[in-house]
C-alpha cells in the first residue's frame, strides 16, 4: 500500500475534475481526497496498491474531457492506513 499526494495544475475548477477524480479513484478501489485550493490548483490524496495509483496518476494527467491539466506534482509517501472512501472537499 502506498499514498500518492497530487497537486493538479491547469484549468481544473469548475469542471468537474474533483467528482470525476472522486469516481476514478472509487472504480480503482481507492481511498482519499480531493479539493479545491485558493491558488486555482486541485490537490489530490489517494491512498491504494501502487498499481492502481498509477493508472489513478495517468487518468490525472488527463483528467475528465473538459479539464485542461497543465502540470502535475506528485510525491509518493507511505499509507496512513487511515483514509476510507474517497471524499470531495
Amino acid at each position: 500500500m502506498k499514498r500518492l499526494h497530487l497537486k493538479i495544475y491547469g484549468r481544473v475548477q469548475g469542471v468537474y475534475f474533483r467528482s470525476s477524480a472522486q469516481d476514478k479513484a472509487r472504480e480503482l478501489g481507492l481511498s482519499g481526497w480531493a479539493k479545491n485550493m485558493p491558488d486555482g490548483t486541485v490537490e489530490i490524496v489517494a491512498e491504494g496498491e501502487e498499481v492502481q495509483l498509477q493508472e489513478y496518476l495517468e487518468w490525472c494527467k488527463k483528467g475528465p474531457s473538459v479539464a485542461r491539466v497543465e502540470k502535475i506534482e506528485e510525491t509518493w509517501e507511505e499509507t496512513s492506513g487511515q483514509l476510507k472512501g474517497f471524499s470531495i472537499n
